[in-house]
């Protein structure tokens, strides 16, 4: 049975465009999931445009009015899926942390990106930190998501060699194609119910 994904987004959603073109493109055919809704805290999100000019469902809940109420934050996300029915969620940029009465919910159908080599560099400035710690590998990791921030079963990873004249932003571009590459084919294996790890180089 086909799944159907729902994909969180805070911005431009590239990662979010990676996992539609790969569940909706020409080697789409043996692809066991589909995206049925798109959706963000962020009105303005790029990726929201983009996902609509598409026909994807898209669904938008403004955090701002929530603030310090996260139950409430996450029942109205609870109540804007419902529709959708979604038996997945890809965060892909979701820069709102999520409690653990909501990931519970989704225990073991909700899975995340990260731009480190967890258990690496859970949190911001991933890229920076692996500079300034002087590692010679760095990449990204696509994990099952639980209450505790970038943490959970690993389902994949993608890693690059550090090169002498990189720099954060550098870093940044190169592990972002790299995540482009790892979140798709992680995505296709979880949706078929296999969780082996997936490793890529760059």
């Amino acid at each position: 049975m086909t799944k159907r994904v729902a994909i969180f987004l805070s911005g431009g959603g590239s990662n979010m465009r990676a996992l539609v073109e790969d569940m909706t493109g020409t080697a789409q055919e043996d692809h066991p999931a589909r995206p049925c809704v798109v959706f963000s805290n962020q009105v303005e999100a790029g990726g929201i445009a983009w996902a609509k000019a598409r026909g994807i469902p898209t669904e938008v809940v403004d955090h701002r009015p929530f603030a310090g109420d996260r139950a409430a934050f996450e029942q109205a996300i609870s109540a804007a899926l419902a529709p959708h029915a979604p038996d997945l969620i890809c965060l892909a940029g979701f820069m709102r942390k999520l409690t653990g009465d909501f990931t519970d919910q989704w225990a073991g159908r909700m899975i995340n990106i990260h731009p480190s080599l967890l258990p690496k560099y859970k949190g911001l400035h991933t890229h920076q930190r692996a500079l300034d710690a002087g590692d010679r590998a760095h990449g990204c990791t696509v994990h099952e998501v639980t209450a505790a921030l970038d943490d959970g079963p690993i389902l994949g990873q993608a890693s690059l060699q550090v090169g002498c004249e990189d720099t954060a932003e550098t870093l940044a571009a190169r592990v972002l194609k790299l995540e482009h590459q790892l979140y798709p084919a992680v995505l296709r294996r979880f949706a078929a119910g296999d969780r082996s790890l997936v490793q890529l180089n760059g």
